[in-house]
């Protein structure tokens, strides 16, 4: 298939790229390289330096013959969605808006897009299914599931058929070693216990001991970026084969705590790693973990790669060359 992956050269889209090229699809990667890297750019995959909100320029990108989209272009951070939710609204809503815009009038109608499980909320009840409550407690998680409303209504209008994949935490990095760009400004534990173990961060904090935990601290589901990416693939071929569109959660269904990740982070790095416990977030709940069963059943997905070791591996491989 001839695929155009948007923000495929950011920390998850340079990996669904590469799994895109191994599977022998053609590629094109339409990145604005605000939080993308040209290092995670392959010569096999076409780049177009382009951003979701020119519309004009995406149009005349996307009715080059696309069959599909794979839509992973967003801003991301929750705690920041919250104190600047105009720019959220711009890059999450209205450039989403712009890509459905673009894919129906070029006759687009396949789109994979990179949802997030943020779209529920404070969990009722773990772990999540597809079937959990929707209430978004940030910003980012309502522009994910406003998006995946419009995907709805563009489904029923304009016949485009969709896969939104829900998941908690990415991360890791490529098993065989081909992505090793950074990702600029990390805001998740995993690259923040990475450069306290390279020196580039003095410490970890770590917001609250005291929740409802065997160990005081949160509890995350954490998924292997190679996992993900594998996922995006599959769901492509499921939608297109199926003529069906699909919203599947991605995850282990356990999780584990902020201070068994750092551990874990001590033991494959051998760095010691220092923590600082500080107060806790507002709005962090205890436990997040989500059900992969519809996954399972309908993409026949299921993670290879998310145990902690591999993950923190992986990380540790890209962060201690740039130390």
């Amino acid at each position: 298939m001839k695929v155009l992956v948007i923000g495929g050269a950011g920390y998850i889209g340079s990996h669904v790229v590469r799994e895109l090229l191994d599977h022998e699809h053609t590629v094109t990667v339409y990145d604005n390289l605000s939080s993308g890297l040209r290092e995670n750019l392959f010569a096999e995959a076409r780049f177009i330096h382009g951003d979701i909100m020119d519309s004009m320029a995406l149009s005349r990108t996307v009715v080059e013959g696309f069959d599909t989209i794979v839509h992973l272009a967003a801003s991301k951070a929750a705690g920041e969605s919250m104190i600047k939710p105009e720019v959220y609204s711009l890059n999450n809503i209205s450039g989403t808006v712009n890509v459905l815009n673009a894919a129906s009038v070029a006759g687009i109608k396949h789109i994979v897009f990179s949802s997030s499980a943020a779209v529920y909320g404070e969990p009722k009840y773990l772990p999540i299914d597809e079937k959990h409550t929707k209430d978004p407690t940030n910003f980012y998680g309502f522009t994910k599931l406003e998006i995946e409303r419009l995907l709805v209504w563009y489904e029923k209008l304009k016949g485009i058929r969709f896969a939104s994949l829900r998941y908690f935490n990415a991360a890791g990095y490529d098993a065989k070693g081909r992505i090793t760009g950074k990702e600029l400004n990390p805001a998740n534990l995993i690259p923040i216990i990475m450069e306290a173990a390279s020196g580039s961060r003095a410490e970890i904090q770590v917001y609250g001991n005291n929740y409802d935990t065997p160990d005081g601290t949160c509890i995350r589901d954490y998924i292997h970026v190679n996992d993900l990416a594998t996922a995006h693939v599959k769901a492509l071929d499921y939608i297109s084969k199926e003529d069906e569109s699909i919203a599947v959660n991605l995850g282990t269904g356990t999780g584990i705590s902020v201070l068994e990740v750092i551990e874990a982070a001590r033991i494959v790095t051998r760095q010691e790693i220092p923590v600082k416990i500080t107060d806790r977030r507002v709005g962090d709940p205890a436990r997040l973990a989500a059900s992969a069963d519809l996954a399972m059943e309908k993409l026949g997905w299921e993670a290879q790669y998310s145990d902690m070791k591999t993950i923190i591996k992986t990380s540790w491989e890209v962060y201690r060359v740039h130390k």
